[in-house]
């Protein structure tokens, strides 16, 4: 199974080094020196990463035959591939691919049927579901613990327990500035009942 484990970025200085993007758990062991990753487009790679270094918080690599600003240039935006064996699980017990997750049901709790996973959007703060419902609609549901209480490969299913809004917009907690300048008894006599506690 091949997995993008990267995202080759901008040249680093003028000795063909490049910075990257890293889209896995396991930077050492998939993009450690002797590696060789497919690429997409194809026609740049394969390529064999010679040395990689941390720089001010970035990962820095250079490939073999990759000796100038140029050529580091000219991979720039290059995917980097590397094929993993489909039943290999990660180090860490809390940690999974991305393959794992994808179709995987969402459920709450009480088992209420939520969607299927569809995509994991890996963002610099957090990951998200994308979690598609029986209507066809879409909702963003981050990968935190606080969120995401369990994910149970056997089963193919992941337990969340959402804030207010997050599944269900009608449960929203909107809070009006307005309110607060005016300081209207009434709202905020609503704010105490909330919708469907009756």
């Amino acid at each position: 199974m091949q997995l993008v484990v990267a995202r080759i970025g901008r040249a680093h200085g003028i000795k063909g080094e490049v910075t990257v993007e890293v889209r896995t758990d396991e930077p050492e062991l998939r993009l450690g020196p002797g590696a060789v990753l497919a690429t997409e487009p194809a026609a740049t790679g394969p390529l064999t990463i010679e040395t990689g270094r941390v720089h001010s918080g970035r990962l820095l690599l250079r490939f073999e035959g990759v000796r100038d600003r140029t050529a580091a240039e000219a991979l720039r935006n290059t995917l980097l591939i590397a094929e993993v064996d489909p039943d290999e699980l990660p180090e860490e017990e809390d940690e999974f691919y991305d393959h794992q997750l994808i179709d995987l049901d969402v459920v709450l709790a009480d088992g209420t049927e939520i969607g299927r996973i569809t995509e994991i959007s890996h963002l610099p703060s957090q990951d998200l579901f994308i979690v598609e419902r029986p209507d066809g609609s879409e909702v963003m549901v981050p990968f935190v613990e606080e969120i995401v209480t369990e994910i149970d490969l056997e089963e193919q299913r992941a337990v969340i327990t959402p804030p207010p809004g997050l599944i269900d917009e009608s449960e929203a907690v909107i809070a009006s500035s307005r309110d607060e300048e005016t300081g209207d008894a009434a709202s905020g006599d609503a704010a105490e009942a909330p919708k469907g506690d009756a």
